[in-house]
C-alpha cells in the first residue's frame, strides 16, 4: 500500500524541474502578461504544397472509403481502412522523412487532426494514439539512433502502436504502479511481469510504449515491446459508450524478456519521458475536438434554416440564435487555441507543458459542451441515431453518435481532475522555489528563517508590482475594439498573481488539499489564455486583410465578452463558497450517513469490497493459479497428441 507521502515523493520527482523555454500561462500565473510570446507566432496556414497534396488525399479518402455509422455500428475498424491509411503515410504523420515518414509540423498534424476531428472519432482516436503517444513519439525524442532506426521506418508504413501505463490500481498516480520489469542476472535483458488496462490500440498493435517499475532501484522505465513476444498477451478487448470500434484492451506480461536495448532513455527516466511526450502528445485533442466543433456549426446553420416553427426558421427565434452564437465563437475560440499550441510546439525556446495542458482541458470540456447544444437544436433528430434516420428517409447526421464519441475526451490522456492538478503544482512553482522552506511542515526552524532573506528580498518588489501597473488605454491600442479585451486580461493576470499568494499566505502547507481553491486559479488562468489567443488570431487575420477578418473579430469581441464575465464570477468564488460544506457533504456520502437516499431502489449486487480493483500482487497469484490448474490438462493433451 502506498501511503500519501511517497505518491506525493513519486509524483513530484517525475515532473520536469526545469523550465525549458518561455510560457505565456507560466507568466499568466505569476502576474506577467506577456502578450508578445503570442504575437511573435503567424498563425498561418501551412504552404507546403507537399502537404496539402497529402491533406487533399487524406479528405477523399475520408469522404469516400471510411463509412462511420458502419465502424460505430459493428464496433471494428474494416481492415480496407486501416491498409488505406497505412497506403496514405498516415501512421507516419510526425516521424521524419529520413525514416519514411511524412515529417510534419506541428502546425500541419493540427490540420490533420481537425480534419479528422471533423470526420471520424474512431479513425481520429486510432492515428492519433499511434503519433502522440505510442512508439513514434518517445522513440524520436528519447530514442538512441539505433532504435530510431529499427522501429521508425516500421510505424510509418503501417505497423500501429500503442502506450501502457494505466493499470487498475494505477493511472494518474504513478506511485502505485505494479507492472515490473527487473534486470536479467546477465545483465542482457529484462524481466517484464504485469497487467496494463485500457491501452489505446492494443489489440491491432505490433509494437507498445511500457511503462513498469524496477523492483531494484525502485525507478520506472519506459521500453519498446513487441507484441508477438513470448509472454505478451492482449486478455480482454474492452468496450466503450462512445468510439466503438476503439482498439483499447487489457495487455498482460508474464516473464517477457525485453531485450536491453529496448529501454528508452536511462534508468529511472521513464514519467518524464511520458510526461514530455505527453505535452506535444496533447496537441491531438485540442485539434480534434475544433474540428469537431466545425461540424456543430455547419449542422445547426444548415438545420436551423430548414427547420421552421411558428412560421419562421427556428435560428430565428432568440433562444436558438444564442445557442447557435455560443456555438459558434466557441469553435472559433477553439480552432485559436489548436492554432496557436500548434505553432507554439515548433518554437524550440517555448515550453508549452502548461498551454498543452490548459488547450486540451479548455477545448474537451467546451467541445461536449456544444455536442450538448447541437443535440438540443436538433431536438429528437439529434437523439436519434443517423441510420435510424437514413432507414425512414432523413439526411443520416450523427449527432449521437458524436456526443458519444466526444465525451471521452475529458477522460484521455488525463482527466479534467488531473489536468486542473497538474497546472496547478505549475502555477505555483516559483512560489515553491521560494517560499517552500517556510511552508514545509518538516523544515527545521533554522531552515525557515534561512530562507527568510531570500524571500523578503523577492515579494518586497513583486508583490506591490502586482498592484501598480498601467493596463489602461493605451495599452494594447493597435488591437482596436479588441484592446480593451486585452487590458482586461492583463489585469485579471496581475489580479490572479496576487490571490494566487494570498491563497498560498493563507492556507501554507494546506494549499493541496484546497482543491476548489486551485481549481478556480487554473481556471481562471486557462480562460484568460483563452480570450488571448482568441484576440491575438482575430488580429492578425484583420491585420493580414483576410477577406473573413471583420467576422472573426466579431466573434472574437463576443466571445471575449463572455469570457471576461466568467472570470469575474471565478474571482468572486475564489473566497466566497461554499467548498467547506461540500467536502463535509461528500465525506458523509463516504460515511454511510446518507445511504437513506437510495432506499426506494433495489441496491447493487456489488459490495464496496467487490468494487476494489485488485492489487498487481492478487493479479499474479491468480494467473500462476490459472497456470497451475490448467497445467495437467495441458499435459494430456500434449501426450495424446504425442501418442497419435
Amino acid at each position: 500500500m502506498v501511503d500519501a507521502e511517497e505518491a506525493r515523493k513519486v509524483a513530484e520527482d517525475s515532473r520536469e524541474k526545469s523550465w525549458r523555454g518561455q510560457s505565456f500561462m507560466r507568466d499568466v500565473f505569476l502576474g506577467n502578461f506577456r502578450i508578445d510570446l503570442l504575437e511573435r507566432l503567424t498563425l498561418d496556414e501551412p504552404d507546403r504544397p507537399e502537404f496539402w497534396a497529402f491533406y487533399r488525399r487524406l479528405a477523399d479518402f475520408l469522404r469516400d472509403e471510411v463509412d462511420s455509422a458502419e465502424i460505430d455500428a459493428t464496433g471494428e475498424y474494416p481492415p480496407e481502412v486501416v491498409a488505406g491509411l497505412a497506403e496514405l503515410g498516415a501512421f507516419g504523420l510526425k516521424i521524419p522523412k529520413e525514416y519514411g515518414g511524412l515529417g510534419l509540423t506541428h502546425p500541419e498534424y493540427v490540420r490533420v487532426m481537425q480534419l479528422l476531428g471533423g470526420s471520424d472519432g474512431n479513425v481520429a482516436a486510432l492515428l492519433s494514439a499511434h503519433q502522440a503517444i505510442g512508439v513514434p513519439q518517445p522513440i524520436k525524442l528519447f530514442g538512441t539512433a539505433e532504435q530510431k532506426k529499427r522501429y521508425l521506418p516500421r510505424c510509418a508504413k503501417g505497423a500501429i502502436s500503442a502506450f501502457a501505463l494505466t493499470e487498475l490500481t494505477a493511472g494518474s498516480d504513478p506511485a502505485r504502479l505494479g507492472t515490473t520489469a527487473e534486470l536479467s542476472e546477465d545483465g542482457e535483458h529484462y524481466v517484464l511481469n504485469g497487467h496494463k488496462l485500457w491501452c489505446t490500440n492494443v489489440t491491432l498493435a505490433d509494437l507498445i510504449v511500457v511503462m513498469a517499475r524496477n523492483p531494484a532501484t525502485k525507478r520506472i522505465n519506459c521500453f519498446v515491446v513487441e507484441m508477438d513476444w513470448p509472454g505478451v498477451e492482449v486478455e480482454h478487448r474492452s468496450r466503450f459508450m462512445g468510439l466503438r470500434a476503439l482498439a483499447n484492451g487489457v495487455v498482460s506480461f508474464d516473464k517477457v524478456k525485453v531485450p536491453k536495448e529496448n529501454l528508452i532513455g536511462k534508468d529511472g527516466d521513464g514519467l518524464k519521458i511520458a510526461l514530455v511526450t505527453l505535452n506535444t502528445g496533447r496537441l491531438s485533442l485540442p485539434a480534434g475536438t475544433a474540428g469537431s466543433a466545425k461540424r456543430f456549426v455547419e449542422v445547426v446553420r444548415k438545420w436551423s434554416n430548414a427547420r421552421v416553427q411558428w412560421g419562421v426558421p427556428i435560428g430565428k427565434h432568440e433562444a436558438i440564435a444564442h445557442k447557435n452564437a455560443h456555438i459558434l465563437a466557441s469553435t472559433f475560440a477553439m480552432e485559436s487555441i489548436a492554432y496557436t499550441v500548434g505553432e507554439l510546439a515548433d518554437h524550440e525556446d517555448a515550453d508549452i507543458r502548461l498551454e498543452a495542458a490548459a488547450a486540451k482541458e479548455w477545448n474537451s470540456v467546451r467541445n461536449w459542451n456544444l455536442a450538448d447544444e447541437t443535440l438540443q437544436v436538433r431536438g429528437g433528430r439529434g437523439f436519434e441515431t443517423e441510420r435510424s434516420l437514413l432507414a425512414r428517409g432523413e439526411p443520416g447526421i450523427g449527432i449521437e453518435r458524436a456526443m458519444r464519441d466526444n465525451r471521452v475526451n475529458l477522460i484521455f490522456e488525463g482527466t479534467s481532475e488531473i489536468m486542473h492538478l497538474f497546472i496547478a503544482r505549475e502555477a505555483v512553482d516559483k512560489h515553491l522555489q521560494l517560499a517552500g522552506t517556510l511552508i514545509d511542515p518538516k523544515a527545521s526552524i533554522g531552515q525557515r528563517l534561512g530562507s527568510l532573506p531570500k524571500i523578503l528580498a523577492f515579494y518586497a518588489w513583486w508583490y506591490p508590482t502586482r498592484w501598480l501597473r498601467w493596463s489602461l488605454w493605451p495599452s494594447f491600442s493597435r488591437y482596436g475594439k479588441l484592446a480593451k479585451h486585452l487590458r482586461y486580461a492583463s489585469r485579471a493576470s496581475a489580479r490572479l498573481a496576487r490571490n494566487t499568494f494570498h491563497g498560498i499566505a493563507r492556507f501554507g502547507p494546506g494549499l493541496e488539499r484546497r482543491q476548489g481553491f486551485l481549481f478556480r486559479i487554473v481556471d481562471i488562468g486557462i480562460e484568460i489564455f483563452a480570450l488571448s489567443a482568441t484576440v491575438r488570431h482575430a488580429y492578425k487575420l484583420q491585420r493580414d486583410g483576410a477577406e473573413d477578418a471583420a467576422r472573426a473579430v466579431d466573434l472574437a469581441d463576443f466571445f471575449a465578452r463572455r469570457t471576461r464575465r466568467n472570470i469575474d464570477m471565478l474571482f468572486q468564488q475564489l473566497w466566497r463558497n461554499d467548498d467547506a460544506q461540500a467536502t463535509r457533504v461528500g465525506l458523509d456520502l463516504l460515511a454511510g450517513k446518507h445511504s437513506w437516499l437510495e432506499r426506494g431502489i433495489d441496491p447493487l449486487p456489488y459490495s464496496i469490497d467487490d468494487l476494489r480493483p485488485k492489487s498487481m500482487e492478487e493479479i499474479l497469484k491468480e494467473r500462476e493459479q490459472r497456470k497451475s490448474e490448467a497445467a495437467p490438462e495441458q499435459a494430456a493433451t500434449q501426450e495424446q497428441l504425442r501418442t497419435a
